[in-house]
């Protein structure tokens, strides 16, 4: 019976160590993908093909031509992708923090699952709380783009950073709880104990 509270008790902890390894390493995943809007690939093309007309000889228009061609094909590609660590300077160190703090807290409760508490859940959840409070702002309010020429839109590694710190979350309810729950069965069979050795006078 003990045994499986102890099994319980160590899931809450590995989920959120776990959860901390990857919202670190999300970091320095592609949070966002570059686009190159229609109205972008025609400024392009114009402002070639206007070189190309005022210092270019005919050879060097027919060229410019075929690039700005090229342009209308890049619509509908990423161009690029950018991390968090390339894009925002001050919410990656942030994220870097929390990770590290809730790994460490984590990382103690599953060496020993037998200190799990409701203190130690509740630091654990608030980390990823802020975690995914950091996530979630960004994903909403994207670094600035010049939306005429270039877009942004989100790539896998902000959704690994937000299912990460969702981790850390649930990892750090399952520890407050089960902390708990331990608590209580281990007064209960000290008493069960108790008693079991206790026989009434004759």
């Amino acid at each position: 019976m003990f045994g499986m509270v102890e099994n319980r008790l160590r899931a809450g902890p590995l989920a959120a160590t776990v959860g901390a390894a990857l919202l670190a390493l999300s970091v320095f995943q592609p949070w966002y993908a570059l686009w190159l809007t229609p109205a972008g690939a025609d400024s392009a093309r114009q402002a070639l093909n206007s070189v190309a007309l005022q210092f270019g000889n005919a050879a060097f228009q027919d060229q410019a031509n075929s690039l700005g061609d090229g342009f209308s094909a890049l619509t509908g590609h990423p161009l690029a992708t950018l991390s968090a660590e390339q894009t925002l300077h001050y919410i990656h160190i942030i994220l870097l923090i929390l990770a590290a703090g809730a790994f460490v807290s984590a990382l103690l409760l599953l060496v020993d699952a037998s200190q799990a508490s409701r203190a130690s859940g509740d630091r654990i959840a608030l980390l990823g709380l802020t975690a995914t409070v950091c996530v979630l702002f960004r994903m909403v309010a994207r670094p600035v783009a010049q939306e005429e020429m270039l877009s942004l839109s989100l790539a896998w590694g902000v959704w690994l950073a937000l299912a990460s710190s969702l981790a850390i979350v649930a990892g750090g309810l399952i520890s407050r709880g089960e902390g708990g729950a331990s608590h209580s069965e281990a007064e209960h069979a000290k008493t069960w104990d108790s008693l079991s050795g206790w026989m009434p006078e004759a």
